[in-house]
């Protein structure tokens, strides 16, 4: 990283330069939210590891060794350290650390196109009409968004709800206002990273961020292309909040990955999903409330292997066996490293890490082409959960023979959900009330896991 995050006031100046408004993932409005009223317990936040596209339950850490060929899958499981507890033999470095988690292998729900079923999994709430093309966006805010709702801002001016490197793109805030819509961070495994959301637009030189009034002006032009209702009405707050972040040297300390070892970063992985990890730590360190990793396109120019959507695609010569065995290539290391980092640091009490997609695979494989592959399921579907203070080194639930249906502790979604906003002391019972008037709840179902609690 530049000599711009040197400590000091010489520090704040430069990385001034670089640029430190979020005026792309994070709009005017953004800035401008009030803190809702009530006190909250703020030292705790929750990553999710978000494999968009519905990871194969059989490929991660529900194998089914003994069912029929055609249901088992083409790899082995592995014992892990913890007696009983075996998953993939792709995942052996999260082999070692299983004491450190606990894997809930019931989850399920109905939504079998990957937005609703995203939808499902990340605001808690059914979409009233099922979209099979997989075009649908939420009616209502996801969990990061109610976080942000709900907490204000974070500590010195950082955003409380950040997408590592890009936000889901199915949600939408709606009747919580656009200002909640999560910051996202660009993909930090890049040279001299900094988050491209964080700079000026183009054409205010560095000779001009010390004049407010110019700066000032140039906040209003943004204005002009937000939206009108909220900017208008936060717009003093908006200016001062906005000034603040560009001087805020806890935004600039939670973003420099030089600050890490590289022996810390090579155990991560010099990987989007390695690197992803290792700044979504450094955010919940330092006070972001939720931090969501896009784990979809493990590596820059994919034309196969991008998401965890395995059918078989014979125009991309997709198959199951080296999609999973890729991608597991960098998220083991990934994963495993956060977790151990998280519990080295004293962190496993404040951060609850949870990796999930938003459903599972056919149990039975498709062949076509030489090739074989899974279809989407959302009638079973293996979560991850790891710190969070919560209970370790279990199996939740279980599925039957042919990882078809849950057959013990079925539980939904809106279950993992109202774990999260336990964590984060949030009432999943409070309601805001929608643009018509008509009170929303933030979730009208669910209770937190007991057995993780």
């Amino acid at each position: 990283m530049p000599a711009m995050f040197c400590t000091g006031p010489q520090r704040r100046r430069e990385f001034l330069r670089a640029g430190a408004l979020a005026l792309g993932g994070m709009t005017l409005p953004r800035l401008a939210a009030a803190s809702p009223s009530g006190k909250l317990d703020r030292n705790t936040s929750v990553i999710v590891f978000w494999m968009w596209g519905g990871p194969s339950q059989l490929e991660t850490f529900d194998p089914k060794p003994d069912a029929p060929s055609e249901y088992r899958g083409p790899f082995r499981p592995i014992a892990t350290a913890v007696p009983g507890m075996n998953i993939c033999e792709i995942f052996p470095r999260l082999a070692q650390v299983a004491d450190k988690y606990s894997i809930v292998r019931s989850v399920h729900h109905e939504m079998a196109s990957h937005n609703d079923g995203s939808i499902e999994m990340l605001t808690g709430k059914t979409p009233l009409k099922a979209d099979p093309t997989s075009t649908a966006y939420s009616d209502h805010p996801d969990i990061g968004m109610v976080v942000s709702r709900m907490r204000g801002a974070g500590p010195g001016g950082l955003p409380n709800y950040v997408g590592v490197p890009r936000k889901p793109f199915m949600t939408r805030p709606q009747y919580l206002g656009v200002e909640h819509t999560a910051f996202e961070s660009g993909d930090p495994s890049v040279e001299n990273f900094q988050p491209p959301n964080l700079k000026l637009s183009a054409g205010l030189n560095a000779s001009r961020l010390d004049d407010r009034r110019a700066l000032l002006q140039q906040f209003d032009r943004f204005r002009r292309q937000a939206d009108r209702r909220t900017a208008r009405d936060g717009l003093d707050q908006f200016h001062g909040q906005a000034l603040d972040l560009l001087n805020s040297s806890e935004v600039a300390e939670a973003f420099n990955m030089e600050r890490e070892s590289a022996e810390l970063r090579d155990r991560y992985g010099r990987t989007l999903w390695g690197q992803s990890c290792l700044l979504a730590r450094r955010l919940a360190e330092a006070g972001v409330s939720l931090i969501t990793i896009d784990a979809t396109a493990p590596r820059h120019g994919l034309t196969r292997y991008f998401s965890w959507d395995d059918h078989v695609i014979p125009m991309y010569d997709w198959d199951l066996a080296p999609a999973m065995q890729f991608r597991a290539a960098d998220m083991d290391p990934a994963i495993a490293t956060l977790i151990e980092d998280l519990y080295a640091r004293g962190l496993d009490r404040r951060v609850l890490l949870i990796a999930m997609g938003e459903f599972g695979r056919t149990p039975r494989i498709s062949h076509a082409a030489g090739l074989q592959g899974r279809d989407h399921w959302p009638h079973s579907m293996s979560v991850l959960v790891s710190g969070g203070g919560s209970k370790t080194g279990q199996v939740i639930g279980a599925t039957n023979s042919k990882a078809e249906y849950p057959v013990e502790r079925p539980l939904t979604p809106q279950d993992l959900l109202a774990t999260v906003y336990k964590h984060l002391g949030i009432d999943p019972q409070h309601e805001f009330l929608d643009f018509a008037g008509r009170p929303q709840r933030i979730l009208h179902h669910g209770q937190p896991i007991p057995e993780l609690l």
